[in-house]
């Protein structure tokens, strides 16, 4: 090997600075501009051409010259000054030339590098939603509508997608942010230094979608073990949010988060939901007040007033908002508690109102309960039930099996999908059911010919569930539209109405298939959705809606209201509270019949009325109720 010379060095360390991008060149055009001047103003000073200037004056000259060449147009003097003028002045065109075009290719590639949305995120009190897929848009959405009076407030994305092309769809599909600050990052989840990207220490809140792939939970735990063993996280503790979507996971993910993950089991969810809305009319309409920020929401409050009084004199405590439960730091969350519960001072109130305005929380002056109209009848016994359930994916086993809990013994649940390996899932996983016969026949649920032949007018309630796993998502949602259309057709036919809940995966084409009937809800991924924003906003909410949708807990009934109250006169809500007080329960809203097809009045639905307000009640309308059964 020969001998390293110093112009090997000096060329090496020339090569080293060039490359290291735009200061390197910026550095070795000031050294060159630097010796050119420096040059030229020593020949000028030698050369005494301009015997009055000084060496300083004749650099200060020379470097005019340089930035501006048009200054020597006006030179006069000895012929070595003017050659002088005339090299400084091409030096300096050479490089002034060569530094705008250097500045230009730095911004160039400045915008492109922003462009790729791989900035650090300098915020504080965000909230993060870590992952892309299409529930991104109503969480969003929700998450907008809920920091509309926080001003300030950042919502940072961050997916394995294009950062244009994420604030493109954000725009197109969810709107204008309003007082909202949407940030999009490009970067993978389960990455450590792109998770760094984000701040996620300075977070309020970290959403963790599950993603669409072939094994989505095993992403989500993944992006839990880099958020939680992060060797460069600080000591505050993250409020995580995170969809899982097997069972099987969840207590990995629980030994992951140690506390700071709150777990939505996905499918579990639309399970129970499916469930218990395909056998009450109007119930669907319920969930989604309670769970979309547009309207009333759950919300936790400490009221000394009320300390030492019973649970169920806390029920008329509140004129704008409805008690449903305590929260205890004991026993945790509980909704409709025993009537004679005793409010100490460290519980807190479950509340239903419009939003966490104090003015909503102010205690009423005044109670009048109508004691002559309350009536205590009893209930018609439930009769067996006939459902049918269309098509098949993971959760279907889980829908029956929630069934199982509400309906009456004798009941039967007939399943028909194209789906052979169906039989073989509902043999194993549907035998010890107590109230209800699982049965399945091979067919096609689109053909108009077989739903003639399986006299669909019979069943009490049906539920099309989508092909999920075996076809697109598109493709799924093509299939649900075009039976839900025949079982329309033939509800209309043969004048025997029965509930319908179907099942969409893209919210556009549950959007379309809503347009003609209010009450065929359509259980998606927007459910969890908004579920997920819920507990991001408040992670004490993940405990409320899993006994709310819990079986073995209290649920959400719409009732006749004449078993509580006589119909003769109008009636304020605190009547109505009191008539479900007695029975054990608690009233939080009613629904009209009247208004059963008015879109503009929520089809009925009423949440957290005004209570002293009289309210004109008929035979076929509804009370909205926490019980047991």
């Amino acid at each position: 090997m020969g001998k390293i010379s110093l112009s090997d060095r000096i060329r090496y360390t020339f090569d080293n600075t060039i490359s290291a991008g735009p200061v390197g060149l910026v550095f070795w055009l000031a050294v060159l501009s630097g010796l050119l001047i420096l040059a030229i103003s020593l020949i000028v000073f030698l050369s005494g051409t301009l015997p009055n200037l000084g060496f300083v004056e004749i650099v200060w000259l020379s470097l005019m010259r340089t930035l501006d060449p048009g200054t020597m147009g006006a030179d006069q003097g000895h012929w070595t000054f003017l050659m002088s003028m005339l090299g400084v002045t091409l030096g300096g065109i050479f490089i002034i030339s060569t530094l705008i075009g250097l500045i230009t290719s730095s911004i160039d590639e400045k915008l492109i590098e922003l462009r790729k949305g791989r900035s650090k995120v300098v915020e504080q009190d965000h909230i993060v939603i870590l992952g892309w897929s299409e529930q991104v848009f109503p969480i969003l959405a929700d998450l907008m509508e809920a920091n509309e009076n926080r001003p300030g407030t950042a919502i940072v994305v961050m997916g394995k997608k294009d950062k244009v092309e994420m604030e493109d769809e954000i725009r197109e599909k969810v709107g204008a942010s309003g007082p909202t600050r949407l940030v999009c990052r490009t970067g993978d989840p389960i990455d450590i230094t792109d998770l760094r990207m984000v701040s996620l220490g300075m977070t309020r809140a970290i959403i963790v979608l599950s993603p669409q792939s072939d094994d989505p939970d095993a992403e989500v735990i993944k992006t839990l073990l880099a958020i939680t063993n992060d060797p460069e996280r600080t000591e505050r503790r993250y409020h995580i949010v995170a969809q899982i979507k097997n069972p099987r996971t969840l207590e990995v993910a629980r030994l992951i988060g140690a506390g700071e993950v709150e777990l939505v089991l996905a499918d579990d969810v639309i399970a129970r939901i499916t469930a218990q809305t395909c056998r009450q009319t109007g119930l669907s309409l319920v969930y989604s007040e309670l769970l979309d920020f547009a309207g009333h929401e759950i919300y936790f409050h400490r009221e000394p007033s009320l300390v030492g009084k019973t649970f169920a004199e806390a029920l008329t405590g509140f004129e704008h908002a409805a008690v449903i439960g305590l929260a205890s730091a004991s026993k945790g969350p509980r909704l409709n508690p025993p009537m004679d519960t005793r409010i100490d001072d460290k519980d807190q109130l479950i509340l239903i109102a419009e939003d966490d305005d104090p003015h909503h929380f102010r205690r009423s002056d005044s109670v009048e309960v109508e004691e002559a109209a309350i009536v205590q009848h009893s209930f018609a016994a439930h009769a067996p039930e006939r459902i049918l359930i269309l098509g098949w994916n993971r959760r279907a086993s889980r829908i029956i099996r929630e069934l199982d809990h509400y309906v009456a013994p004798g009941s039967v649940v007939d399943v028909v999908a194209n789906h052979q390996p169906a039989a073989d899932v509902i043999a194993a996983e549907c035998t010890d059911l107590r109230s209800l016969a699982a049965r399945f026949r091979l067919g096609d649920t689109t053909d108009r010919s077989l739903l003639d032949g399986l006299e669909v007018e019979s069943y009490d309630h049906v539920v099309i569930l989508c092909y999920s796993e075996r076809l697109s998502v598109q493709q799924a949602d093509a299939r649900t539209l075009t039976t839900l259309l025949h079982l329309r057709d033939l509800a209309e036919r043969s004048g025997h109405h029965f509930s319908i809940v179907s099942e969409m995966l893209d919210v556009r084409n549950r959007e379309l298939a809503e347009v003609a009937r209010p009450d065929d809800f359509i259980v998606s991924e927007k459910l969890v959705s908004l579920l997920l924003s819920q507990i991001a906003e408040n992670k004490a909410l993940n405990l409320v809606f899993e006994d709310l949708f819990d079986p073995a807990g209290s649920e959400i009934y719409l009732k006749p209201i004449e078993a509580y109250v006589r119909l003769s006169e109008p009636l304020s809500f605190y009547t109505l509270i009191e008539a479900a007080r007695r029975r054990g329960e608690v009233a939080f809203g009613y629904r009209l019949a009247s208004l059963a097809e008015d879109a503009a009045s929520s089809y009925g639905v009423v949440v957290n009325p005004l209570k002293s307000e009289p309210i004109a009640l008929g035979p076929e309308d509804r009370l909205i109720v926490l019980a047991e059964n």
